[in-house]
């Protein structure tokens, strides 16, 4: 079953549309979706490696620009849909006390959640919600999404031969890392 996703996933990402669906997966994935663009990302580049260094643009301006999405989401419905829940639990002090120390720091957990597996959304959200200069959100997302689309896609671009034959023959334990690291990065979302 995985092989059959993965020869699926290698064939779209040869198609002509691949590039522009890596873009709205990018794009929904920093505000809403919960699949990070990689799953898109590795085969396209692996496909066509050639095209390594657009794609990993096209997917840093998507992610950005759903970043600020999300910026806006936590700005614009926070007082609709989160103070009323932060007031009813008497959390409200807490939530102005969090807000102050994530934005003296909050530039780094832009940074952090763009370059790893933390669900990137839960920062975007975040720094609407408490405030962050927009422009220094989007300064660090620009920096953080850049570094780690353009890390994947020179590491594919040089060494992506192996590293298809290597995903290819161990198939299934790439697949099982890639779960554990998803799993994983949920359940550190919510112990924090």
């Amino acid at each position: 079953m995985i092989r059959k996703l993965y020869d699926i996933t290698l064939s779209l990402a040869q198609s002509r549309h691949a590039v522009w669906a890596l873009a709205v997966i990018s794009f929904v994935e920093s505000s809403i979706f919960p699949i990070p663009p990689d799953i898109l990302l590795i085969p396209l580049i692996i496909a066509t490696p050639t095209r390594a260094f657009w794609i990993a643009f096209v997917c840093t301006v998507s992610s950005v620009l759903g970043g600020a999405l999300g910026y806006y989401i936590g700005a614009e419905l926070f007082d609709l849909v989160a103070r009323p829940v932060l007031e009813f639990y008497g959390k409200m002090t807490a939530f102005e006390a969090f807000k102050i120390r994530f934005n003296e720091q909050g530039h780094w957990a832009v940074l952090l959640a763009g370059v790893t597996p933390f669900p990137y959304k839960v920062i975007t959200i975040t720094s609407g919600a408490t405030g962050l200069p927009f422009w220094t959100f989007m300064g660090w997302s620009l920096l953080a999404r850049g570094l780690r689309f353009f890390i994947v896609a020179a590491l594919l671009w040089k060494f992506g031969s192996p590293i298809r034959d290597f995903i290819e023959r161990r198939l299934g334990l790439v697949f099982l890392v890639l779960m554990i690291l998803l799993f994983g990065a949920v359940y550190l979302t919510r112990m924090l």
